[in-house]
Protein backbone atom coordinates (compact mmCIF):
# COMPACT_ATOMS: atom_id res chain seq x y z
CA UNK A 1 0.00 0.00 0.00
CA UNK A 2 2.77 2.47 0.37
CA UNK A 3 4.17 1.67 -2.48
CA UNK A 4 1.08 2.59 -4.26
CA UNK A 5 1.33 6.07 -2.60
CA UNK A 6 4.94 6.20 -3.62
CA UNK A 7 4.44 5.60 -6.76
CA UNK A 8 1.64 8.14 -7.48
CA UNK A 9 3.85 10.82 -6.39
CA UNK A 10 4.50 12.47 -10.25
CA UNK A 11 6.71 16.04 -10.73
CA UNK A 12 5.49 19.23 -10.84
CA UNK A 13 3.63 20.33 -13.71
CA UNK A 14 6.35 22.47 -16.01
CA UNK A 15 4.07 23.96 -18.18
CA UNK A 16 1.59 25.28 -15.42
CA UNK A 17 5.28 26.30 -13.98
CA UNK A 18 6.25 28.29 -16.65
CA UNK A 19 2.68 30.32 -17.56
CA UNK A 20 2.91 31.34 -14.02
CA UNK A 21 6.18 32.56 -14.18
CA UNK A 22 5.35 34.29 -17.48
CA UNK A 23 2.13 36.45 -15.97
CA UNK A 24 4.55 37.42 -12.74
CA UNK A 25 6.88 39.16 -15.38
CA UNK A 26 3.95 41.05 -16.74
CA UNK A 27 2.64 42.57 -13.06
CA UNK A 28 2.74 45.66 -12.37
CA UNK A 29 6.06 45.45 -9.94
CA UNK A 30 9.51 45.36 -10.78
CA UNK A 31 10.41 42.03 -12.28
CA UNK A 32 11.54 39.63 -8.91
CA UNK A 33 10.69 42.68 -6.55
CA UNK A 34 8.57 40.04 -4.59
CA UNK A 35 11.09 37.97 -3.99
CA UNK A 36 10.01 34.33 -2.47
CA UNK A 37 6.09 35.33 -2.89
CA UNK A 38 6.91 35.12 -6.79
CA UNK A 39 8.67 32.07 -6.18
CA UNK A 40 5.74 30.32 -4.07
CA UNK A 41 3.22 31.17 -6.38
CA UNK A 42 5.54 29.53 -9.63
CA UNK A 43 5.75 26.49 -6.80
CA UNK A 44 2.18 25.78 -5.93
CA UNK A 45 1.35 26.85 -9.44
CA UNK A 46 3.60 23.46 -9.88
CA UNK A 47 2.38 21.42 -7.50
CA UNK A 48 -1.52 22.21 -8.21
CA UNK A 49 -1.29 21.91 -11.97
CA UNK A 50 -2.81 25.28 -11.95
CA UNK A 51 -1.60 28.45 -14.01
CA UNK A 52 -3.00 30.62 -11.27
CA UNK A 53 -3.29 28.48 -8.11
CA UNK A 54 -5.92 29.13 -5.57
CA UNK A 55 -5.73 28.67 -1.75
CA UNK A 56 -9.05 28.52 0.51
CA UNK A 57 -9.27 25.48 2.30
CA UNK A 58 -6.13 25.12 4.82
CA UNK A 59 -5.67 22.85 7.25
CA UNK A 60 -3.18 21.89 9.92
CA UNK A 61 -2.91 18.20 11.03
CA UNK A 62 -1.17 17.67 13.98
CA UNK A 63 -0.36 14.12 15.22
CA UNK A 64 0.40 13.26 19.10
CA UNK A 65 2.59 10.60 20.12
CA UNK A 66 4.92 9.21 22.75
CA UNK A 67 8.12 8.54 23.01
CA UNK A 68 10.02 5.23 25.21
CA UNK A 69 13.49 7.44 25.44
CA UNK A 70 11.60 9.59 28.03
CA UNK A 71 12.64 7.08 30.57
CA UNK A 72 16.48 8.03 29.83
CA UNK A 73 15.80 12.13 30.70
CA UNK A 74 15.77 13.68 27.57
CA UNK A 75 13.30 15.91 28.48
CA UNK A 76 12.21 18.90 30.45
CA UNK A 77 8.81 17.71 31.08
CA UNK A 78 6.78 14.63 31.97
CA UNK A 79 5.14 12.44 29.75
CA UNK A 80 2.14 12.99 31.12
CA UNK A 81 1.70 16.58 29.29
CA UNK A 82 1.21 15.14 25.91
CA UNK A 83 -2.02 14.18 26.81
CA UNK A 84 -2.87 17.01 28.67
CA UNK A 85 -1.83 18.97 25.72
CA UNK A 86 -3.92 17.24 23.12
CA UNK A 87 -6.68 18.05 25.35
CA UNK A 88 -5.98 21.81 25.34
CA UNK A 89 -5.82 21.81 21.63
CA UNK A 90 -9.75 19.93 21.38
CA UNK A 91 -10.37 22.26 23.52
CA UNK A 92 -8.66 25.37 21.94
CA UNK A 93 -6.42 26.81 24.37
CA UNK A 94 -3.02 26.14 22.78
CA UNK A 95 -0.56 28.56 20.59
CA UNK A 96 -2.13 26.22 17.35
CA UNK A 97 -5.49 27.03 17.72
CA UNK A 98 -5.14 30.70 18.51
CA UNK A 99 -2.92 30.94 14.99
CA UNK A 100 -4.93 28.67 13.15
CA UNK A 101 -7.71 30.87 13.85
CA UNK A 102 -5.67 33.96 12.83
CA UNK A 103 -5.21 32.70 9.35
CA UNK A 104 -8.22 30.94 8.80
CA UNK A 105 -7.52 27.11 8.76
CA UNK A 106 -8.88 24.33 10.70
CA UNK A 107 -6.88 21.72 12.83
CA UNK A 108 -7.13 18.29 12.47
CA UNK A 109 -6.04 16.06 16.11
CA UNK A 110 -4.91 12.94 15.67
CA UNK A 111 -3.92 10.29 18.55
CA UNK A 112 -1.31 8.16 16.51
CA UNK A 113 0.60 6.83 19.51
CA UNK A 114 -0.28 8.75 23.01
CA UNK A 115 1.13 6.28 26.01
CA UNK A 116 -2.54 6.56 27.76
CA UNK A 117 -5.68 5.97 25.94
CA UNK A 118 -7.44 9.51 25.62
CA UNK A 119 -11.25 10.05 26.80
CA UNK A 120 -12.94 10.13 23.64
CA UNK A 121 -13.72 13.53 22.13
CA UNK A 122 -15.74 14.18 18.79
CA UNK A 123 -12.64 15.73 17.54
CA UNK A 124 -9.91 13.79 18.08
CA UNK A 125 -9.15 11.33 15.23
CA UNK A 126 -7.74 8.02 16.48
CA UNK A 127 -5.48 5.90 14.85
CA UNK A 128 -3.23 5.04 17.84
CA UNK A 129 -1.17 2.35 16.79
CA UNK A 130 0.53 1.43 20.14
CA UNK A 131 1.00 2.74 23.40
CA UNK A 132 3.96 5.48 22.78
CA UNK A 133 7.05 3.85 20.53
CA UNK A 134 9.22 1.45 22.83
CA UNK A 135 12.99 2.95 24.35
CA UNK A 136 15.04 3.37 21.42
CA UNK A 137 17.98 3.03 23.25
CA UNK A 138 17.45 -0.64 24.66
CA UNK A 139 15.88 -1.49 20.50
CA UNK A 140 13.99 -0.31 17.77
CA UNK A 141 11.35 2.71 18.43
CA UNK A 142 8.68 0.60 16.99
CA UNK A 143 8.95 -2.33 14.53
CA UNK A 144 8.85 -1.88 10.66
CA UNK A 145 5.10 -3.16 10.26
CA UNK A 146 4.26 -0.23 12.78
CA UNK A 147 6.20 2.20 11.36
CA UNK A 148 4.22 1.20 7.91
CA UNK A 149 0.66 1.25 9.65
CA UNK A 150 1.36 4.72 11.35
CA UNK A 151 2.09 6.41 7.59
CA UNK A 152 -0.31 4.69 6.33
CA UNK A 153 -2.83 6.47 9.00
CA UNK A 154 -1.09 9.80 7.86
CA UNK A 155 -2.20 8.81 4.58
CA UNK A 156 -5.78 8.22 5.16
CA UNK A 157 -6.20 11.31 7.33
CA UNK A 158 -5.12 13.72 4.90
CA UNK A 159 -7.19 11.85 1.62
CA UNK A 160 -10.00 12.00 4.46
CA UNK A 161 -9.63 16.31 4.43
CA UNK A 162 -8.65 16.35 0.45
CA UNK A 163 -11.97 14.36 0.22
CA UNK A 164 -13.32 17.51 2.03
CA UNK A 165 -11.57 20.20 -0.04
CA UNK A 166 -8.28 20.85 1.44
CA UNK A 167 -6.35 22.71 -0.61
CA UNK A 168 -2.53 22.99 1.66
CA UNK A 169 -1.77 21.10 4.37
CA UNK A 170 0.24 21.89 7.10
CA UNK A 171 2.01 19.74 9.57
CA UNK A 172 2.16 19.69 13.35
CA UNK A 173 3.54 17.96 16.28
CA UNK A 174 2.90 16.83 20.34
CA UNK A 175 4.61 14.44 21.77
CA UNK A 176 7.56 15.20 24.77
CA UNK A 177 10.83 13.98 23.65
CA UNK A 178 9.87 14.32 20.33
CA UNK A 179 12.96 16.09 20.03
CA UNK A 180 14.89 13.07 20.18
CA UNK A 181 14.28 11.35 17.70
CA UNK A 182 14.04 13.96 15.29
CA UNK A 183 17.85 14.93 16.11
CA UNK A 184 18.54 10.56 15.49
CA UNK A 185 17.20 10.30 12.35
CA UNK A 186 18.89 13.93 10.93
CA UNK A 187 21.84 12.24 12.33
CA UNK A 188 21.61 8.97 10.03
CA UNK A 189 20.37 10.73 7.26
CA UNK A 190 23.14 13.97 7.22
CA UNK A 191 25.66 11.40 8.51
CA UNK A 192 26.10 14.75 11.24
CA UNK A 193 26.69 13.52 15.00
CA UNK A 194 24.59 13.98 17.16
CA UNK A 195 26.39 16.80 19.45
CA UNK A 196 26.15 18.88 16.03
CA UNK A 197 22.24 18.32 15.37
CA UNK A 198 20.75 17.78 19.23
CA UNK A 199 19.07 20.58 20.75
CA UNK A 200 17.90 21.65 24.26
CA UNK A 201 13.67 21.14 22.62
CA UNK A 202 11.39 22.12 25.84
CA UNK A 203 14.52 23.61 27.70
CA UNK A 204 16.55 21.00 29.17
CA UNK A 205 19.77 22.13 31.06
CA UNK A 206 23.15 21.28 30.15
CA UNK A 207 23.26 17.63 32.28
CA UNK A 208 19.66 17.55 29.91
CA UNK A 209 21.63 18.35 26.94
CA UNK A 210 23.97 15.81 27.61
CA UNK A 211 21.52 12.75 28.32
CA UNK A 212 20.02 13.51 25.21
CA UNK A 213 23.06 13.22 23.41
CA UNK A 214 24.20 9.74 24.44
CA UNK A 215 20.51 8.40 24.71
CA UNK A 216 21.00 9.02 20.48
CA UNK A 217 24.62 7.82 20.35
CA UNK A 218 23.55 4.49 22.12
CA UNK A 219 20.50 4.45 19.96
CA UNK A 220 22.36 4.66 17.09
CA UNK A 221 24.98 1.98 17.72
CA UNK A 222 22.30 -0.57 19.64
CA UNK A 223 19.88 -0.28 16.27
CA UNK A 224 22.30 0.51 13.44
CA UNK A 225 19.71 2.23 10.89
CA UNK A 226 20.53 1.90 7.15
CA UNK A 227 20.44 5.51 5.83
CA UNK A 228 19.56 4.30 2.18
CA UNK A 229 16.03 2.91 3.62
CA UNK A 230 14.04 5.42 5.37
CA UNK A 231 11.40 3.21 6.96
CA UNK A 232 14.47 1.52 8.68
CA UNK A 233 15.50 4.85 10.09
CA UNK A 234 11.84 5.55 10.92
CA UNK A 235 11.16 2.16 12.63
CA UNK A 236 14.68 1.91 14.81
CA UNK A 237 14.73 5.88 16.05
CA UNK A 238 11.38 7.36 14.95
CA UNK A 239 8.53 7.82 16.63
CA UNK A 240 4.69 7.28 15.65
CA UNK A 241 3.52 11.20 15.18
CA UNK A 242 6.99 11.83 12.57
CA UNK A 243 5.40 8.53 10.77
CA UNK A 244 1.64 10.04 11.09
CA UNK A 245 2.94 13.05 9.68
CA UNK A 246 5.45 11.31 7.20
CA UNK A 247 2.40 10.02 5.76
CA UNK A 248 0.18 13.38 5.25
CA UNK A 249 3.60 14.21 3.24
CA UNK A 250 3.42 11.33 1.13
CA UNK A 251 -0.59 11.22 0.92
CA UNK A 252 -0.63 15.20 -0.07
CA UNK A 253 2.17 14.43 -2.47
CA UNK A 254 0.23 11.81 -4.10
CA UNK A 255 -2.38 14.01 -4.49
CA UNK A 256 -0.84 17.01 -5.94
CA UNK A 257 -1.39 19.06 -2.78
CA UNK A 258 1.70 21.50 -1.02
CA UNK A 259 2.96 20.79 2.19
CA UNK A 260 3.53 23.38 4.52
CA UNK A 261 6.43 21.91 6.74
CA UNK A 262 6.44 23.50 10.11
CA UNK A 263 9.77 22.84 12.40
CA UNK A 264 12.07 20.36 14.06
CA UNK A 265 10.33 17.49 14.20
CA UNK A 266 8.04 17.85 10.87
CA UNK A 267 11.15 18.85 9.05
CA UNK A 268 12.48 15.23 10.36
CA UNK A 269 9.30 13.78 8.93
CA UNK A 270 10.14 15.15 5.71
CA UNK A 271 13.12 13.96 5.42
CA UNK A 272 11.79 10.66 6.02
CA UNK A 273 9.31 11.14 3.60
CA UNK A 274 12.04 12.31 1.12
CA UNK A 275 14.30 9.17 1.93
CA UNK A 276 11.33 7.06 1.30
CA UNK A 277 9.76 9.12 -2.03
CA UNK A 278 12.59 11.45 -3.62
CA UNK A 279 9.54 13.10 -5.59
CA UNK A 280 8.13 14.33 -2.71
CA UNK A 281 10.63 17.04 -1.93
CA UNK A 282 8.87 19.48 -4.97
CA UNK A 283 6.14 19.20 -2.76
CA UNK A 284 7.30 20.34 0.49
CA UNK A 285 7.76 24.22 1.77
CA UNK A 286 9.48 25.18 4.85
CA UNK A 287 7.36 27.44 6.81
CA UNK A 288 10.44 28.57 9.27
CA UNK A 289 13.70 28.27 10.63
CA UNK A 290 13.59 26.24 13.88
CA UNK A 291 15.70 27.82 17.01
CA UNK A 292 16.31 24.06 17.83
CA UNK A 293 19.81 23.78 16.80
CA UNK A 294 20.21 21.38 13.84
CA UNK A 295 17.51 22.49 12.06
CA UNK A 296 19.38 24.50 9.51
CA UNK A 297 21.42 21.24 8.85
CA UNK A 298 18.14 19.54 8.32
CA UNK A 299 16.55 22.25 5.72
CA UNK A 300 20.38 22.35 4.01
CA UNK A 301 20.02 17.84 3.36
CA UNK A 302 16.50 18.53 1.90
CA UNK A 303 17.50 21.56 -0.16
CA UNK A 304 14.54 23.71 1.33
CA UNK A 305 15.14 27.46 1.97
CA UNK A 306 12.49 28.75 5.12
CA UNK A 307 9.95 31.69 4.23
CA UNK A 308 11.04 33.23 8.28
CA UNK A 309 13.07 32.91 11.01
CA UNK A 310 11.51 33.86 14.37
CA UNK A 311 13.55 32.11 16.67
CA UNK A 312 10.37 29.88 17.30
CA UNK A 313 10.48 25.93 18.48
CA UNK A 314 6.88 25.56 19.89
CA UNK A 315 6.06 22.43 16.94
CA UNK A 316 2.30 21.56 17.09
CA UNK A 317 1.95 23.37 13.59
CA UNK A 318 2.19 27.12 14.77
CA UNK A 319 5.08 28.04 12.05
CA UNK A 320 3.32 25.91 9.67
CA UNK A 321 0.02 28.38 9.81
CA UNK A 322 2.42 31.68 9.52
CA UNK A 323 3.36 29.87 6.60
CA UNK A 324 -0.06 29.29 5.08
CA UNK A 325 -0.60 32.91 5.15
CA UNK A 326 2.31 33.19 2.84
CA UNK A 327 1.56 30.77 0.58
CA UNK A 328 -2.48 32.30 0.18
CA UNK A 329 -0.47 35.95 0.10
CA UNK A 330 1.58 34.05 -2.81
CA UNK A 331 -1.44 33.07 -4.58
CA UNK A 332 -3.10 36.50 -4.23
CA UNK A 333 -0.80 38.66 -5.98
CA UNK A 334 -0.37 36.05 -8.84
CA UNK A 335 -4.21 36.36 -9.45
CA UNK A 336 -5.52 39.62 -8.41
CA UNK A 337 -2.42 42.00 -9.19
CA UNK A 338 -3.13 43.78 -12.28
CA UNK A 339 -1.02 43.51 -15.19
CA UNK A 340 1.18 46.94 -17.34
CA UNK A 341 -1.25 46.54 -19.95
CA UNK A 342 -4.49 46.10 -17.80
CA UNK A 343 -3.64 49.28 -15.14
CA UNK A 344 -2.35 51.16 -18.22
CA UNK A 345 1.23 51.48 -16.56
CA UNK A 346 4.55 52.11 -19.09
CA UNK A 347 6.41 48.60 -18.35
CA UNK A 348 10.55 48.88 -18.22
CA UNK A 349 12.05 50.31 -21.54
Amino acid sequence: MLQDIVTKIKGLDEAAMAAARTRQGTLTKPPGSLGRLEELSIQLAGIMGKEIPEIKDKVIITMAGDHGVVAEGVSAFPQEVTPQMVMNFLYEGAAINVLAKHVGARITIVDIGVATEMETHPDLINKKVALGTKNMTKGPAMTRVEAEQAIMAGVEVVEAEIAKGLDIVGTGDMGIGNTTPSAAIAAVLTDIEPAKLAGRGTGVDDEGLKRKIDAIERALEVNEPDAKDGLDVLSKVGGFEIAGLVGVILGAAANRKPVMVDGFISTAAAMIAVAIAPNAQPYLISAHRSQEYGHSQMLEWLKLKPLVDLDFRLGEGTGAALGISFAEAACKILAEMATFAEAGVSDKE
